[in-house]
């Protein structure tokens, strides 16, 4: 009892000493008990040399004492956290940021061992992403660049999770983008960025990117969405029991067993919370285990026990596999900052700290801002370098700013060793000149996309309301307007109008209402954009899926409220009459999604897009031949071209042709025959083009769905090829 209290009074007076500053050490985390670190440092050593000492690292690995070339290039012998602070120039040739060279084991308990095994081997197929220099700008529209990143320097090995801090805007998800080759088109980007040591693009089957928005289709479930997307992804070597248990697998990694069917959620359906959607959105990408994967903030949303448990089933990933993990976070727990490997530490796109994390806190406190008695590091950092709030935060016994702190800290660290010994490292993987990336036929083949793609959206369709029956339900009631309006119209003189208006306004009007599930498609396309950056499939495959799946809605509701319009008029009954009325409107509607297809294409926004789309099929409304017959047209514009590229054209015709022929109707104008036919009606009424028959009306208009729908991949396919040209013109 007296040593206790002895005990407590010498921990009290050592805190109260000035020169004496404690820190925080972050508890054992359940999965990973660091019981002993043993450290070499042998001076920059080739990689093969590291590789030949694969089988002494085993050896020592079993009794808890092993040394793993290459897993950490940190020495950190010596590092004691609790030790005081030091001044600038020990803390430079402190011997524990000697880069590259040094060999460090990590004793893991049973996990560890097989962490140094793993670890070693999977360097030689892992992937090493380097960046030097590298700078990203973007123009303020008043002709001037402003930098969001500002001369970075690092990279990121197999085996490690680098975690990429900062406040927020300080050009996390920019570097993000960088390094996966996603930076928008309106940023510039100079600097050098390597994979294995060669400029080359990422392909699919070695990289992944979970975005910071989770874009997942939000009426399927969960298992759903996992397992589409292992169709998808996995090859089709592997049998269809092996894709669901791959799925069955990452779904119970993330912890979404106990949500397996519930679905996802949206604005109509309360679904999943926003962290399980993070879980879904990290399972879809981890399905082919990437050797790369960036993640954008992976724990927003989550809990603290879900940000540790996603994470460290991450890191695991990252270690036995030999992944590369690159992420992006905000505040991580003590738990969780303890499982990354690497800190890349930025304030206003600038390099605050790079290296390991165990060595961050032993920077900060070398430079005046040590880490206070148990207070978690990651918060320390953030708290000194955020500025936002620089009023209300005090850093530092002097009063220093947090302005002048990032200052500090910023040019500390370019001047220092540590810095140095980036370089090295970098230029030491650089060297290596590994193998290339190859894709390694990782993908599903072209038929099987298409047929999970034409599966899933048929599956969507069915579950959104507002993609295809809110709109069937509209159509019921326009036509039963119209129906009611027009009812059994007759064989007068002034039913030759009247069937014109009608079938105009079927021609026109309903077809336009098309453009109401435009919202649903956007998100499709956001879905689409998010799976093809991720190499899940190409556009081809979403264009044919699309098609083939909204082919049965489209004939509901062509034929079901066609039938009452057709039939409550009393249009022409024989069936061939009602089959060439049904397929003209059927074809206009998917011309019509086809149209809104290639808009949604370059307007991304659905509101902007139905304002383009809408505008549009009134151009084509109006020269399409009844508001302003074809003769009377103005030639130089209006007649040619407009009046043939509008579908309205070929649908009036072809529904005037299946109407008016074959009818004879009464003439009341003076002077005029008893009766006229309605070839005569079709020739100087409506002005019809009589060379052709309705048939070819209608395959006219079935060609130009064909067209709008080619029109669509090629637009899409263009912007893929011309995208980079432009970056790369504007890099210069």
């Amino acid at each position: 009892m007296d040593e206790t209290d002895a005990a407590g009074r010498r921990r009290g007076s050592s805190e109260k000493a000035s020169s004496d500053v404690l820190r925080w050490t972050p508890k054992a985390s359940p999965t990973r008990s660091l019981l002993s670190q043993a450290v070499t440092s042998a001076g920059v050593v080739d990689l093969e040399m590291q590789r030949q000492g694969l089988a002494s690292e085993e050896a020592d690995a079993a009794s808890l004492s092993s040394t793993a070339d290459g897993i950490l290039p940190f020495n950190v012998a010596g590092f004691n956290p609790g030790r005081p602070q030091q001044s600038d120039d020990a803390y430079e040739s402190a011997p524990s940021l000697r880069f590259g060279s040094e060999v460090v084991a990590e004793t893991l308990g049973e996990e560890g061992e097989n962490y140094v095994r793993a670890g070693s081997v999977s360097k030689r197929e892992g992937v090493f992403l380097t960046w030097k220099e590298l700078w990203v700008t973007v123009d303020d529209g008043k002709r001037r660049r402003l930098p969001i990143l500002q001369g970075l320097t690092g990279y990121a090995q197999p085996g490690e999770v680098l975690a990429i801090m900062g406040p927020s805007g300080c050009g996390k998800s920019t570097l993000l983008d960088s390094l996966a080759g996603r930076l928008s088109s309106n940023t510039q980007q100079t600097g050098e960025i390597l994979v294995n040591g060669r400029k080359e693009t990422l392909a699919f089957g070695t990289s992944a990117y979970v975005t910071q928005d989770d874009t997942l289709m939000t009426t399927l479930t969960v298992r759903e969405a996992v397992y589409y997307s292992a169709q998808l992804q996995l090859p089709d070597s592997m049998s269809t029991s092996e894709k669901k248990e791959r799925a069955e697998m990452t779904i119970r990694e993330m912890g979404l067993q106990d949500s397996v069917d519930t679905r996802i959620g949206g604005w109509s359906v309360k679904g999943l919370s926003g962290g399980q959607k993070r879980r879904v959105s990290i399972c879809i990408e981890i399905l082919t285990r990437p050797k790369l994967l960036f993640l954008d903030e992976p724990t927003s949303g989550l809990d603290s026990a879900a940000s540790f448990h996603v994470m460290s089933r991450i890191t695991k990933l990252a270690r036995q596999d030999g992944r590369t993990v690159i992420a992006s976070i905000h505040q991580p727990s003590s738990e969780v900052f303890e499982l990354f490997g690497y800190l890349c530490l930025l304030s206003n796109g600038m390099t605050v700290y790079f290296g390991p994390v165990s060595m961050a806190e032993e920077f900060f406190a070398s430079k005046g801002f040590p880490c206070p008695t148990l207070r978690n590091p990651s918060d320390h950092y953030l708290r000194t370098i955020n500025k936002d709030f620089d009023a209300d935060i005090e850093i530092g016994s002097d009063g220093t700013s947090t302005e002048e702190a990032i200052n500090i800290l910023v040019e500390s660290y370019k001047s220092s060793e540590t810095f140095q010994q980036v370089q090295q490292v970098l230029s030491k993987i650089c060297q290596q000149k590994r193998g290339t990336l190859e894709k390694k036929g990782s993908q599903a083949s072209f038929i099987t996309q298409c047929l999970v793609l034409t599966r899933r959206s048929f599956v969507n369709m069915y579950r959104d309301l507002g993609y295809y029956w809110l709109r069937l339900a509209v159509y019921i009631a326009l036509c039963l307007c119209v129906g009611t309006i027009y009812h059994d119209i007759g064989f007068t003189f002034g039913s030759i109008q009247a069937r014109g208006s009608m079938l105009m306004f079927v021609a026109a009007f309903l077809t336009f209402m098309a453009i109401g599930g435009f919202p649903s498609f956007v998100e499709d396309m956001k879905i689409f954009g998010r799976e093809r950056l991720n190499g899940h499939y190409g556009v081809g495959a979403f264009v044919i899926g699309n098609t083939f799946s909204s082919i049965p809605y489209l004939l509901i509701i062509s034929l079901a409220p066609g039938a009452l319009a057709y039939y409550l008029v009393g249009l022409q009954k024989s069936i061939e009459h009602f089959a060439c009325f049904a397929l003209i409107l059927f074809v206009c509607m998917m011309l019509v999604e086809s149209l809104m297809m290639i808009v949604a294409s370059i307007v991304p926004d659905f509101l902007m897009g139905i304002i383009t789309g809408a505008g549009i099929q009134g151009v084509m409304m109006l020269n399409g031949g009844f508001f302003r017959l074809p003769d009377d047209l103005p030639k130089p514009f209006w007649r040619y071209p407009m009046y043939y590229i509008a579908f309205h054209k070929y649908a009036n015709q072809g529904f005037y042709k299946n109407e008016f022929e074959g009818l004879t109707f009464p003439n009341i104008q003076a002077g005029g025959p008893a009766t006229i036919t309605g070839d005569y009606i079709l020739r100087n009424t409506w002005e019809v083009e009589m060379g052709y028959s309705k048939w070819i009306d209608l395959a006219i208009l079935f060609g130009m769905v064909v067209l709008y729908r080619l029109m669509f991949w090629g637009i899409i396919k263009t912007v893929e090829k011309v995208k980079p040209i432009f970056k790369a013109l504007g890099a210069l």
